[in-house]
């Protein structure tokens, strides 16, 4: 099928901002979403800085029933369902009708949902006070539960489903309902993914040890992604939420663009040849962005910008090795490369969606926006980077072909390819 994709409402929930407005703002501006966590302290985590959305003055009537809101405390699930209905709401699109939209789906990822009501239903049960649990337990406790929620609420009739791939599980979501529109098999659909809150989803990276220790006092310097003096990736939560369709389909209501999905790409390097659960195999890496290059249609030179995965970790200055061996670019013609983990951390199974919806407001604001807390850009990546092309603020460049990609544990690697609407 040669149908056009293009991406026509967004919506966000991040440690930097709820709502388009506000994460733009703050992804032009610098401004971090990382806090110091009390809740971490009295747990005696050694990290206790986390991006964390901040929901207090949110009216979640807006998103929610009286009677889905009883006894909900899936933060994860709260977050997916403000991305996606406000992305949905952003497009144009109606919320509410009496036959299902047979042209319409969704997939809409997570890792791990719903770990608090999980918890408190292991103490009721515990307790023998099963029937205390309440009707909405396993809704907000199974991965498809955020998917559930939405179908429903939006009456989605075509593939409603959840994907589960750690942390490139966002950027594969949106792959997937790519490819779904692409084979003709539906118009639209709603992708992203989420990611709960806490520290029982935050806790096991604390206990490896791969978590920043001593920027308790100065959170917002925490998250340094390129920087020789990284020490780890700060742990966050959220939810991003893309509606995808295809062109014809926008064009016939009228709908706004902010960019194109030209392809992309899955693999994974199979944990062999350097790759691990926790490492990657470059080989792999390296084949998943020529191959999304190559579908795409277009030549590794015309990449303007890369937003990386990059986590802040010993890992980066490997991914940037991929990428110029991917590209064969090197140097000043190395494509200015971002990290927004810098402002926000790791969202984990939520980190590619809400890249991905940043990545795609650099279109709509022309825009290449900045990285902070990377003054001192790691030795092996200025080896093969001209500093420049890291931009420590946001630069009035208007890209026309961003490169988005998300590597997870697992070893599984997922590229997309981005490229501003033009109407030709």
């Amino acid at each position: 099928m040669d149908e056009r994709i293009v991406v026509t409402g967004m919506g966000v929930c991040a440690p930097n901002g709820i709502g388009l407005q506000s994460f733009a703002e703050s992804l032009e501006n610098g401004t971090s979403g990382i806090r110091f966590q009390k809740e971490l302290e009295n747990l005696n985590f050694s990290c206790q800085v986390a991006g964390k959305p901040n929901i207090d003055n949110i009216k979640l009537n807006n998103y929610f029933t009286n009677v889905q809101l009883k006894d909900l405390n899936a933060t994860g699930l709260i977050y997916g369902v403000m991305a996606g209905m406000d992305a949905w709401s952003d497009a144009g699109l109606e919320q509410y009708s009496e036959q299902p939209d047979w042209d319409s789906g969704i997939v809409f990822g997570t890792g791990i949902l719903g770990v608090d009501k999980f918890r408190e239903a292991i103490y009721k049960v515990d307790s023998g006070e099963v029937r205390r649990l309440g009707s909405t337990a396993v809704v907000q406790t199974m991965a498809s539960g955020i998917s559930a929620y939405l179908g429903g609420m939006l009456g989605c009739g075509n593939q409603v489903t959840t994907n589960s791939s750690a942390c490139t599980t966002g950027t594969e979501a949106l792959i997937m309902g790519y490819e779904r529109i692409k084979s003709g098999k539906a118009l639209r659909m709603l992708v992203g993914s989420c990611s709960d809150s806490g520290p029982y989803v935050w806790g096991g990276f604390d206990a490896m040890r791969i978590l920043p220790r001593n920027y308790n006092a100065t959170p917002e310097e925490a998250s340094r992604p390129m920087s020789a003096s990284a020490s780890g990736f700060v742990p966050a939560s959220g939810a991003g939420a893309l509606v995808l369709e295809s062109l014809s389909s926008a064009k016939m209501r009228g709908a706004k663009v902010y960019g194109e999905v030209l392809g992309g790409a899955i693999n994974s390097g199979g944990q062999r040849n350097g790759g691990s659960l926790t490492a990657p195999n470059s080989g792999a890496v390296v084949r998943c962005i020529q191959e999304a290059i190559n579908v795409s249609g277009i030549k590794p030179e015309e990449i303007d910008a890369i937003n990386g995965h990059l986590t802040a970790t010993s890992k980066d200055s490997v991914e940037i090795k991929n990428w110029s061996t991917a590209l064969g670019r090197k140097g000043v013609d190395f494509p200015f490369v971002n990290s927004f983990k810098s402002l926000f951390g790791h969202c984990l199974a939520a980190a590619g969606s809400i890249e991905c919806v940043g990545s795609l407001l650099q279109f709509h604001h022309q825009k290449i926006f900045g990285n902070i807390n990377c003054d001192d850009v790691h030795p092996e990546i200025e080896k093969l980077v001209e500093r420049s092309k890291i931009p420590m603020q946001s630069l009035n460049v208007a890209p026309k072909i961003v490169a988005k990609a998300s590597f997870g544990f697992g070893d599984v690697n997922a590229c997309v390819i981005f490229r501003s609407y033009t109407n030709t």
